[in-house]
């Protein structure tokens, strides 16, 4: 699988999860697969021993920046959540 297709399947999963109705319960509960998870934690450890290639690096900025808006999502859920 090229490393766009990876990174590709991790947008998927949040399409699917948004397209499938959410509450924000179930975005505070959100966690990403386990394929996903360990495809980051690969990633990473990789780009502090052995260095990424571009393409490598690429994928990674786009996990960060998924990650980061379910960091957002999930703040706004608690917020939604306190206020009920």
């Amino acid at each position: 699988m090229a490393t766009s297709e990876k990174a590709i399947r991790a947008y998927e999963e949040v399409i699917e999860f948004i397209a499938a109705g959410t509450s924000p319960s179930s975005v505070i509960a959100f966690q990403p697969s386990a394929a996903v998870k360990k495809r980051v934690a690969d990633l990473i450890y990789r780009e502090k021993t052995s260095g990424l290639s571009p393409d490598e690096k690429a994928e990674l900025d786009h996990y960060m920046q998924l990650e980061h808006l379910m960091r957002l999502a999930k703040a706004r859920a608690r917020q939604y959540i306190a206020n009920e």
